[in-house]
């Protein structure tokens, strides 16, 4: 009697280990594993995360012994035929929360439907899938601390295990689509770290070995290899989280703690925007702020030219590498925000143009952490100052030199105030665009109008 088939729609989850959907799907019989280059996704990626994508695409097909179908084309079009063409009883996939991922997989699941295909979500890109973590009320949390707690309280699975003689069955990809992740990974600006599950682990595990024990003292020194830089292959569910959760199951200290913290940060953000999913582009609490249009200032903020060493700093290393130091992404979004009174939105496009990890959640509700309008508890009138943030957190003004090679000249903590420096400008570093103390005070006083 022959088999049937199921098709792994694969997504935010390109991996094979730990991976329930793949587990489900193999006990219904022949695993299809497809991805879709879909237009509706795909090309609004930005040529960062597009490259990315088409690294990790590469190194998928391999680890699905050169089996992986890849379609190019409108989901809703393609998974439905692609079920018909194979014969597959059976659409297996990890669930999707973000908005326009849930929307699509309703379109999809409503024509599966009709085409007499069962719809089966097996698992998520998280630990804990946003909407199950709720108080006694049976409402969200739209604070982080407890947040945390509750999220802990539930507490997830251990990593799935791939069931004995999964048996992958062929399908025909589409050449046009392969043709079209070679062109995206030639026309990636920047130079990729190595794509898969198996570059994946190693980082993971040089990461445990040598950087977790420190991680809560140095993951907030941009000058410093303190932090794991795994948010890339969490993005597209490379690793998944509850494998990385496990891993820290017997690691004890601040450092173990605090990693499991900023795990559940992310999960958080998905959570609220699951919950709120006009957050995605609108203030979650919005505050009716005076902003201004982006103008010449904006493009200086995105070019790395304002005049404040360590959001300078930032922005070249966005623009180099397409990622970021999380501190630095903090300092450099209040400076848009709070000196340049911008608002958030147009500042979280920019950074998913350009970075190579942009999670929706986590970039939109990151912004508005800063900017005061989202889930942060404490009051607007938090307004980091640039230059006594980069003078702490980079304190020999390594980080600065790295990136700005204008001050490479300046030495030390001096990095960070060209100003005082004799030949501080000697390189053509530019002045500062605006005065920080004086913008501080228009950003409470535009609150203060808010407020009434």
């Amino acid at each position: 009697m022959t088999r049937p088939t199921a098709l792994l729609w694969l997504r935010r989850d390109l991996r094979r280990a730990d991976h329930p959907a793949l587990a489900a799907a193999a006990a219904h019989g022949a695993v299809v594993p497809v991805f879709v280059l879909d237009p509706d996704f795909f090309d609004d990626a930005g040529p960062v995360r597009r490259g990315w994508l088409a690294a990790n695409l590469r190194a998928l097909a391999d680890a699905y012994d050169g089996r992986l179908c890849l379609r190019a084309g409108r989901a809703v079009d393609v998974i439905p035929a692609l079920a018909v063409e194979v014969g597959a009883t059976e659409v297996h996939v990890s669930t999707e929360t973000e908005p326009a991922g849930a929307a699509r997989d309703a379109a999809v699941r409503t024509a599966l439907e009709a085409a007499g295909v069962h719809w089966v979500e097996t698992g998520s890109p998280y630990a804990v899938t946003p909407g199950r973590v709720v108080n006694r009320t049976g409402d969200g949390y739209r604070v982080f601390t407890p947040f945390l707690r509750a999220w802990r309280d539930h507490g997830w699975r251990g990593p799935a295990v791939e069931p004995d003689g999964v048996r992958f069955a062929a399908a025909a990809g589409d050449d046009h689509a392969w043709d079209t992740v070679d062109a995206a990974l030639a026309a990636c600006p920047i130079a990729l770290p190595p794509a898969g599950e198996d570059a994946a682990r190693e980082r993971w595990a040089r990461f445990l070995e040598s950087g977790l024990r420190d991680y809560d003292e140095h993951r907030d020194r941009p000058d410093l290899a303190g932090t794991s830089q795994l948010s890339p292959d969490l993005k597209f569910g490379v690793l998944h989280p509850r494998t990385l959760l496990a891993d820290l199951h017997g690691h004890t200290g601040l450092g173990a703690e605090r990693y499991l913290a900023e795990l559940a940060w992310r999960e958080f953000y998905a959570d609220v925007l699951h919950r709120f999913p006009d957050s995605l582009v609108a203030d979650l609490h919005p505050l009716g702020l005076d902003y201004d249009e982006p103008d010449a200032g904006f493009t200086a903020w995105q070019r790395g030219r304002t005049g404040f060493p360590v959001v300078d700093a930032g922005m070249r290393q966005l623009l180099a590498t397409g990622w970021m130091h999380n501190r630095v992404r903090m300092i450099t979004a209040s400076f848009l925000t709070k000196d340049l009174h911008v608002w958030w939105p147009h500042g979280a496009r920019h950074f998913l143009d350009h970075l190579i990890d942009g999670d929706l959640a986590s970039n939109a509700h990151g912004w508005q952490w800063t900017a005061g309008t989202g889930t942060d508890a404490a009051p607007y009138f938090r307004v980091f100052n640039p230059i006594s943030q980069g003078e702490k957190f980079d304190p020999a003004g390594n980080y600065v030199r790295r990136w700005v090679p204008e001050l490479a000249h300046l030495a030390g903590a001096s990095a960070h105030r060209p100003w005082d420096a004799p030949d501080g400008y000697a390189h053509g570093y530019p002045q500062r665009i605006v005065d920080h103390a004086t913008e501080r005070v228009e950003a409470l006083e535009r609150y203060r109008r808010a407020r009434g």
